[in-house]
């Protein structure tokens, strides 16, 4: 068991060589970008990565306070499913109005992997394996279907 200070300086290690690792990747568009923090550019949509002792996932996240705002733009990915899933290559969870771990009511599209530890270095290839594909084919995607959600601002 970890102490706090341990966990956390554990799980910067691992984000800060993930952010190395992708450092030179350059977006779909051609561009530098910091893809630990992934700016989608729209306010209340966000590309995830979290990991812990048990799993990680990587999520689009829809965190708009309305409600039906939340869900508009729920029902737009919901359109591009096709397309997201040609990105991605596989099939996610998609959850409308579910919580997240502060009790916040959001919409996510996701995927995990479990039975990996950020706290393990053994797993950090594993974690890597599985955050690099899929945090670049968000990329690809985005560049694409960012369009449409600008059209909902």
């Amino acid at each position: 068991m970890y102490s706090k200070q341990e966990s956390a300086q554990l799980k910067q290690q691992f984000w800060t060589a993930f952010g190395q690792y992708m450092q030179p990747v350059l977006s779909a568009e051609g561009e530098r970008i910091n893809w630990i923090n992934y700016k989608t550019g729209e306010k209340d949509i966000y590309f995830r990565m979290q990991a812990d002792n048990k799993k990680a996932y990587i999520a689009i996240e829809l965190t708009h306070k309305d409600a039906g705002l939340q869900a508009l733009y729920y029902e737009q990915f919901e359109q591009m499913h096709a397309l997201l899933s040609n990105a991605l290559n596989e099939e996610w969870t998609w959850q409308l109005h579910t919580n997240d771990e502060q009790g916040k009511c959001i919409s996510r599209i996701y995927t995990e992997l479990y039975k990996v530890s950020i706290f393990k270095r053994e797993d950090w290839p594993l974690l890597i394996s599985f955050f690099k594909p899929r945090i670049t084919a968000l990329d690809e995607f985005w560049s694409t279907a960012k369009h449409v959600f600008e059209t909902l601002r």
